[in-house]
């Protein structure tokens, strides 16, 4: 019986000190993978910043997963990258003279879990619709959702600014 006892414990005693490696192991990993995901994110905003300044409609759409979702432009929600690059295009001809002058998003939290984020913030923006109009400047509070791509980079999956 104590031989059996002795045994018992060592088993008990071994299991824990595997699970305690194993379970530091595991979380030194999801740590590396959330800082990876947090320097993709950030990559993201870069180019976020980029494009929108640029108004390129090509490198705007490129920000965006294949069935994202943006609810900012005027109407109906745009739905799908074929219809966001088509929503650029018009936006970009019924508007040919609009400049961004200052794009500042300030996030103010990221969540991130299985392969989604979700992050808030406020979004200002100083802009001009032609040469002749002055400057206006917005702060936009909003919602994203990021969606991880297969090659780990991240994009927009869903966009509502208020």
């Amino acid at each position: 019986m104590r031989r059996t006892s002795f045994i018992t414990i060592l088993v008990f005693v071994a299991g824990l000190g595997i699970g305690y490696f194993a379970r530091g192991a595991v979380g030194r990993f999801q740590q590396g993978s959330h800082a990876a995901d947090l320097a993709a994110i950030e990559k993201l905003h870069q180019e976020d910043i980029e494009a929108t300044v640029t108004q390129d409609p090509s490198y705007l759409t490129k920000l965006w997963s294949d069935d994202g979702i943006n609810l900012g432009f005027p109407g109906p929600a745009v739905v799908g990258i074929k219809a966001m690059g088509e929503a650029y295009q018009k936006f970009r001809a019924d508007y040919p003279d609009f400049k961004v002058l200052k794009y500042a998003p300030e996030i103010k939290d990221v969540q991130i879990a299985d392969g989604w984020a979700i992050e808030v913030g406020d979004f200002a923006a100083t802009y001009r619709t032609s040469v002749k109009d002055n400057p206006v400047s917005v702060i936009d509070k909003g919602m994203r959702l990021l969606k991880r791509q297969s090659d780990g980079s991240w994009k927009f999956a869903l966009v509502g600014l208020k």
